[in-house]
């Protein structure tokens, strides 16, 4: 099969499309998949620059995300799953390929009214969306949510969700147009995080009083102003550090607002703890996905010999949504 290689550590030009061997027969309660399209995450970037290894005994190459045509079962996958079927997956790895084996507890079925192809741009956001804000924050109807880098993939999954289930979202991007966009999504308050202060915003749109959830890309540089963001019995829930590490902080107003400070990433999870997710997913964003209430939001297409413009692209963070590669 062909699959986009790490040559070695480094910029987009080390990802290359070559001839490998095909994946080992699928296992106990694992399904092969031919590959229609992978989703570019910003991971896969790190992974690239040998800073995200994958997982023991994932696939070596790139990809969190996929979907596909079930070519082969192995022993044991539950009855629901047959050859032919149409799917969309949570990877540990392997998706920039034309074949992949996956944990049948990771497959969703492609929503009705979703092509195979914008299937692919689906599952690790909304995956990540639902376990951390949702099934971590127990983020609820009624309550108010700010999402950081509103325009990015996982941005645009969670306005959607949050505003299908009532809670007043509010946004920060970098441009007019990204701000547009997330608007034209259903978000409540668009800020602009280059020309304003996020907190003031905040505090304004809320009467001084805060939001009851943030999701934040940004980490380090962030985090003093994500908590003074936040209401009474507030939680910022982290996934991503594009603002660094290491950040010096005031812990007077978690305790005076009994705030919560939580963090989690996906692919390290265990495959039960991911089928879980899954599951929680498909019973609670998948009705949203079919009723056209919550839409994977496409940018560009590359096929996979073009990974690394892929890769060029989502690093200028000019894009709004997904980049897929197709297979």
């Amino acid at each position: 099969m062909r699959a986009v290689v790490i040559a070695r550590p480094g910029g987009p030009e080390v990802l290359e499309a070559r001839e490998v061997e095909d994946p080992p027969a699928p296992g106990e309660g694992e399904v092969l998949l031919e590959v229609a399209a992978a989703g570019v995450n910003r991971a896969d970037t790190v992974q690239r620059m040998g800073r995200y290894p994958p997982p023991a005994g994932a696939s070596p190459y790139p990809g969190l995300e996929c979907s596909g045509t079930i070519v082969a079962l192995g022993p044991n996958v539950p009855s629901r799953w047959a050859v032919g079927d149409k799917v969309c997956a949570l990877l540990s790895g392997g998706g920039y390929a034309e074949k992949v084996v996956v944990p049948a507890g990771q497959l969703l079925p492609v929503p009705e009214g979703v092509s195979i192809t914008d299937a692919a741009g689906l599952p690790e956001v909304a995956c990540t969306v639902w376990s951390t804000v949702f099934m971590t924050s127990h983020l609820s109807p009624g309550e108010s949510f700010l999402i950081h880098g509103g325009s990015s993939g996982i941005g645009t999954c969670a306005i959607q969700i949050a505003k299908y289930l009532g809670i007043k979202v509010f946004v920060t991007a970098g441009s007019e147009e990204k701000l547009a966009a997330c608007k034209s999504l259903g978000a409540d308050v668009c800020i602009n995080y280059k020309t304003e202060d996020f907190v003031e915003r905040v505090k304004q749109e809320t009467n001084g009083k805060g939001v009851d959830v943030v999701l934040d890309n940004i980490g380090g540089s962030y985090l003093q102003r994500n908590l003074n963001s936040l209401g009474v019995d507030g939680r910022l829930f982290i996934i991503g550090f594009q603002g660094g590490t290491v950040a010096e902080v005031n812990l007077q107003a978690v305790l005076a607002r009994r705030l919560t400070i939580q963090a989690a990433g996906l692919r390290g999870r265990s495959s039960a703890s991911k089928a879980r997710i899954v599951s929680e997913v498909e019973k609670n964003v998948w009705p949203a996905v079919a009723a056209g209430k919550v839409k994977p939001v496409i940018y560009k297409t590359f096929p996979l010999s073009d990974a690394a413009e892929a890769h060029r692209l989502i690093e200028t963070s000019t894009h709004i949504g997904k980049i897929l590669l197709l297979s």
